[in-house]
């Protein structure tokens, strides 16, 4: 049974729930019964969402969240978490793309649903755009974090396997327009002498082989300090084990939570220290003095020579510095500029070339960042309210992670180091093409050969459905 929506300046239609029932179709093509037929092609984000349906990894996002729907929910809730990842991974940041975001046969043919309507027009989408807006209505800002992280850790991390023991943690602006003051929960700031209205997004990213993935996120104020949004996170997050790493830029100063991932958490922290610290200006005096330089481990860095301060705990002292732990660096020397540098750590048994090797993973998140917002339009909102900025940046966040994941398996690996962009131009299609052939309530999906073959057999009434197809090709 069919439902009705009304798509505004277009038609009334009746939109209809299909499954996949090849069986049925094929039956229905040699009786002369079918309704429509449409061409599919193979496309790069269809096969990344496919990949991760094959894993089991797009049916546990129901896990990580609860439907709360009392209507419409004659729709999967699966398909609809699925459509709004997909949406984001083809860059589509409004509600009425996600109706449509899925189109490629074979992907549809493994998530086991299609539609069809009264005009056999499947442009049109799955539903109406007022579907997503009425589940974004029932959801706050905090159970959209709370659901990225939960579908993270409990669920797709176990389900993969992956234990990241790096960690990197940033945190970035999430910027609006200035001038409107609609964008809720969004607070103005200045930094350097610019003034900016919106939110922060922090970030714990787990390094793996080629890229890394959002292990967990914090979303707030743009007011709120990088270590006071972040304080709880370190301190609770599931994605530290003893003998991890965790690499922070200078927005996270702070000895006492240093001292509390060393002695609690058992998490080693890499992290610069400024200019007007103590621990700096010692530590460059020390290395300055002993003269012990070695080369730069970075063949891009000829001009910086390295090395190691050791037993410089005492030099940046908490409240209690009897709790303090132990603290070596690596003081990096730029003989071009005659700049000084100083990377610290909790791990003692580190060498300079080790420390600084580490530390300069830290670019990746800047890089994810980077990507997020000129690529993957973060900050392209189409809403001022908190929630659905939320489930913007929060989407966008699980299609990065579907791409990120996607380059570490098999199938993915010949994109590996290459942004979004780069690979869906350089995209060459692999499966074939495709034919998608609707009867009543279900839909069969054929080989383009294989469609040739019985269409030679169809009757005449049956050819003529099927021509607009041969016309595609």
């Amino acid at each position: 049974m069919g439902n009705f929506y009304y798509i505004p300046k277009k038609r009334w239609l009746m939109i209809q729930i299909c499954r996949n029932d090849r069986e049925k179709v094929y039956e229905a093509i040699r009786t002369g019964k079918i309704d429509a037929a449409e061409m599919s092609f193979p496309n790069l984000i269809d096969d990344i969402i496919l990949t991760m349906n094959r894993r089991g990894l797009t049916d546990l996002l129901t896990y990580a969240l609860t439907d709360k729907r009392r209507d419409n929910s004659h729709i999967p809730f699966d398909i609809l978490l699925c459509l709004a990842v997909t949406a984001k991974l083809k860059c589509k940041t409004s509600l009425t793309d996600v109706p449509f975001a899925v189109t490629e046969a074979e992907l549809l043919a493994e998530l086991g649903w299609n539609i069809w309507d009264n005009e056999r027009d499947v442009n049109e989408g799955l539903f109406s755009e007022s579907v997503m807006r009425k589940l974004l209505a029932k959801y706050k800002s905090e159970e959209w974090v709370c659901f990225y992280n939960d579908y993270v850790q409990k669920y797709l991390m176990k389900e993969l396997d992956i234990q990241p023991c790096i960690h990197i943690l940033d945190c970035t602006k999430v910027l609006v327009n200035l001038d409107n003051e609609n964008y809720e929960n969004s607070s103005v700031v200045k930094i350097d002498g610019e003034t900016m209205r919106g939110y922060k997004l922090g970030v714990l990213r787990g390094v793996l082989d080629d890229s890394g993935i959002v292990e967990e996120v914090v979303f707030g104020t743009l007011k709120t300090h990088d270590m006071e949004q972040c304080r709880e996170m370190l301190k609770n997050t599931s994605c530290f084990h003893e003998n991890d790493i965790l690499i922070n830029d200078r927005g996270f100063l702070s000895r006492e939570m240093t001292n509390y991932l060393k002695t609690v958490r058992k998490v080693d922290t890499y992290i610069p220290a400024k200019e007007n610290m103590i621990i700096y200006q010692d530590a460059v005096k020390l290395a300055t003095t002993s003269g012990k330089w070695q080369k730069h481990p970075n063949p891009k860095r000829k001009e910086q020579e390295i090395q190691l301060v050791t037993e410089l705990g005492p030099l940046w002292e908490s409240d209690e510095p009897e709790k303090d732990v132990p603290i070596n660096a690596c003081v990096v020397h730029d003989k071009k500029t005659d700049n000084y540098f100083v990377f610290m750590t909790t791990d003692t048994s580190r060498t300079a070339r080790q420390i600084i090797n580490t530390y300069e993973l830290r670019p990746e998140i800047e890089e994810d960042f980077r990507q997020m917002k000129d690529f993957w339009k973060l900050e392209d909102f189409k809403s001022t309210k908190y929630n659905y900025i939320t489930y913007h940046i929060i989407m966008t966040l699980v299609g990065y992670l579907y791409f990120q994941i996607y380059k570490n398996l098999d199938e993915g690996k010949k994109y590996s180091g290459k942004s979004l962009p780069i690979v869906v131009k350089n995209y060459k299609e692999t499966r074939p093409k495709t034919v998608i052939i609707y009867v009543g309530q279900y839909f069969g999906i054929f080989p383009f050969l294989e469609f040739l073959q019985f269409y030679a057999e169809c009757t005449l009434e049956v050819r003529r459905l099927l021509d607009p197809i041969l016309a595609k090709v």
